[in-house]
Protein backbone atom coordinates (compact mmCIF):
# COMPACT_ATOMS: atom_id res chain seq x y z
CA UNK A 1 0.00 0.00 0.00
CA UNK A 2 1.22 3.64 -1.03
CA UNK A 3 1.91 5.90 1.80
CA UNK A 4 -0.36 9.09 1.67
CA UNK A 5 2.10 11.41 0.01
CA UNK A 6 2.95 8.92 -2.76
CA UNK A 7 -0.28 7.96 -3.53
CA UNK A 8 -0.80 11.94 -3.92
CA UNK A 9 2.06 12.29 -6.03
CA UNK A 10 0.31 9.34 -8.23
CA UNK A 11 -3.30 10.88 -8.67
CA UNK A 12 -1.83 14.51 -9.45
CA UNK A 13 0.81 12.94 -12.22
CA UNK A 14 -1.36 9.41 -13.88
CA UNK A 15 -4.54 8.26 -14.86
CA UNK A 16 -5.52 5.31 -11.84
CA UNK A 17 -7.33 1.85 -13.55
CA UNK A 18 -10.41 1.55 -11.80
CA UNK A 19 -13.11 -1.56 -11.65
CA UNK A 20 -17.15 -0.39 -11.68
CA UNK A 21 -19.30 -3.26 -10.55
CA UNK A 22 -23.17 -2.72 -11.54
CA UNK A 23 -25.41 -4.55 -9.99
CA UNK A 24 -28.48 -5.84 -11.69
CA UNK A 25 -31.47 -7.48 -10.07
CA UNK A 26 -35.02 -7.41 -11.60
CA UNK A 27 -33.93 -5.34 -14.51
CA UNK A 28 -33.05 -2.06 -12.08
CA UNK A 29 -29.07 -1.43 -11.05
CA UNK A 30 -28.05 -0.86 -7.85
CA UNK A 31 -25.93 2.63 -7.10
CA UNK A 32 -24.45 4.61 -4.07
CA UNK A 33 -24.62 8.00 -2.94
CA UNK A 34 -20.92 8.70 -2.31
CA UNK A 35 -19.63 10.17 0.45
CA UNK A 36 -16.12 11.29 -1.08
CA UNK A 37 -14.96 12.97 -3.72
CA UNK A 38 -14.88 12.89 -6.58
CA UNK A 39 -18.22 12.39 -7.86
CA UNK A 40 -19.09 13.58 -4.04
CA UNK A 41 -23.03 13.44 -3.23
CA UNK A 42 -23.97 11.83 -6.57
CA UNK A 43 -25.49 8.30 -7.05
CA UNK A 44 -22.63 6.10 -8.54
CA UNK A 45 -21.80 2.38 -9.42
CA UNK A 46 -19.60 0.61 -6.77
CA UNK A 47 -16.39 0.38 -7.90
CA UNK A 48 -12.68 0.91 -6.57
CA UNK A 49 -8.83 1.40 -8.57
CA UNK A 50 -6.90 -2.18 -9.33
CA UNK A 51 -3.66 -1.98 -7.66
CA UNK A 52 -0.11 -2.65 -8.64
CA UNK A 53 0.61 -5.94 -9.16
CA UNK A 54 -3.46 -7.22 -8.48
CA UNK A 55 -5.01 -8.68 -11.22
CA UNK A 56 -8.25 -7.75 -13.03
CA UNK A 57 -9.69 -10.69 -11.70
CA UNK A 58 -8.60 -10.41 -8.07
CA UNK A 59 -9.44 -6.09 -7.84
CA UNK A 60 -12.94 -7.20 -8.97
CA UNK A 61 -13.28 -10.05 -6.13
CA UNK A 62 -11.98 -7.97 -3.89
CA UNK A 63 -13.93 -4.72 -4.81
CA UNK A 64 -17.17 -6.81 -4.65
CA UNK A 65 -16.14 -8.06 -0.97
CA UNK A 66 -15.07 -4.44 0.28
CA UNK A 67 -17.86 -2.09 -1.70
CA UNK A 68 -21.07 -4.42 -1.79
CA UNK A 69 -20.28 -7.32 0.68
CA UNK A 70 -20.13 -9.89 -2.08
CA UNK A 71 -18.51 -12.85 -3.22
CA UNK A 72 -18.66 -13.20 -6.83
CA UNK A 73 -20.37 -16.49 -7.93
CA UNK A 74 -19.44 -15.61 -11.79
CA UNK A 75 -17.50 -13.71 -13.90
CA UNK A 76 -19.40 -10.54 -14.29
CA UNK A 77 -20.12 -9.31 -17.67
CA UNK A 78 -17.45 -6.75 -19.44
CA UNK A 79 -19.65 -3.66 -20.22
CA UNK A 80 -16.48 -1.54 -21.74
CA UNK A 81 -14.04 1.02 -21.20
CA UNK A 82 -14.29 4.16 -19.94
CA UNK A 83 -12.97 7.70 -18.82
CA UNK A 84 -13.40 9.68 -16.27
CA UNK A 85 -12.06 13.03 -15.91
CA UNK A 86 -12.90 15.03 -12.30
CA UNK A 87 -11.47 18.55 -11.02
CA UNK A 88 -11.23 17.20 -7.72
CA UNK A 89 -9.81 14.16 -5.89
CA UNK A 90 -9.34 13.18 -2.42
CA UNK A 91 -6.48 16.09 -2.44
CA UNK A 92 -7.17 19.72 -2.30
CA UNK A 93 -6.78 21.25 -5.76
CA UNK A 94 -5.71 18.11 -7.44
CA UNK A 95 -7.87 16.72 -10.53
CA UNK A 96 -8.47 12.72 -11.38
CA UNK A 97 -8.48 10.78 -14.17
CA UNK A 98 -9.59 7.30 -13.81
CA UNK A 99 -9.41 4.45 -17.01
CA UNK A 100 -12.85 2.90 -15.72
CA UNK A 101 -13.38 -1.01 -16.40
CA UNK A 102 -16.96 -1.46 -16.45
CA UNK A 103 -19.08 -4.59 -15.49
CA UNK A 104 -22.48 -6.05 -15.01
CA UNK A 105 -23.58 -8.52 -12.10
CA UNK A 106 -26.45 -10.21 -11.71
CA UNK A 107 -27.49 -10.82 -8.22
CA UNK A 108 -30.53 -12.20 -6.67
CA UNK A 109 -30.63 -9.91 -3.33
CA UNK A 110 -27.96 -7.75 -1.38
CA UNK A 111 -27.55 -7.42 2.44
CA UNK A 112 -25.69 -5.92 4.72
CA UNK A 113 -23.89 -3.21 1.96
CA UNK A 114 -21.38 -1.18 3.70
CA UNK A 115 -21.67 2.54 4.77
CA UNK A 116 -18.33 3.86 4.38
CA UNK A 117 -18.55 4.66 1.21
CA UNK A 118 -21.49 5.51 0.21
CA UNK A 119 -24.47 7.03 2.31
CA UNK A 120 -27.65 5.26 0.75
CA UNK A 121 -28.60 3.05 -1.94
CA UNK A 122 -30.93 3.32 -4.42
CA UNK A 123 -32.54 0.38 -7.12
CA UNK A 124 -32.84 2.56 -10.85
CA UNK A 125 -34.40 1.37 -14.17
CA UNK A 126 -31.93 2.57 -16.82
CA UNK A 127 -34.96 4.92 -17.84
CA UNK A 128 -34.88 6.04 -14.04
CA UNK A 129 -31.31 6.69 -13.77
CA UNK A 130 -30.72 8.45 -17.22
CA UNK A 131 -33.23 10.75 -15.89
CA UNK A 132 -32.24 11.45 -12.17
CA UNK A 133 -30.01 14.68 -11.99
CA UNK A 134 -28.89 13.00 -8.67
CA UNK A 135 -27.00 10.52 -10.81
CA UNK A 136 -23.88 11.57 -12.02
CA UNK A 137 -23.10 11.51 -15.74
CA UNK A 138 -20.34 9.05 -15.82
CA UNK A 139 -22.75 6.63 -14.42
CA UNK A 140 -24.92 7.25 -17.17
CA UNK A 141 -22.51 6.99 -19.71
CA UNK A 142 -22.06 2.98 -19.29
CA UNK A 143 -25.91 3.09 -20.90
CA UNK A 144 -26.13 5.52 -23.33
CA UNK A 145 -26.18 4.64 -27.33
Amino acid sequence: MLDDQTFKTVVDSTPLVSIDILLKRNNKLLLGKRINKPAQGYFFSMGGRINKSETIDSAMNRIAKDELNIELKTTPKFIGVFEHFYDDSIYENISTHYVNLAYEYKVEGVVDLPVDQHSKYKWFTIGELLESNQVHNYTKDYFRN
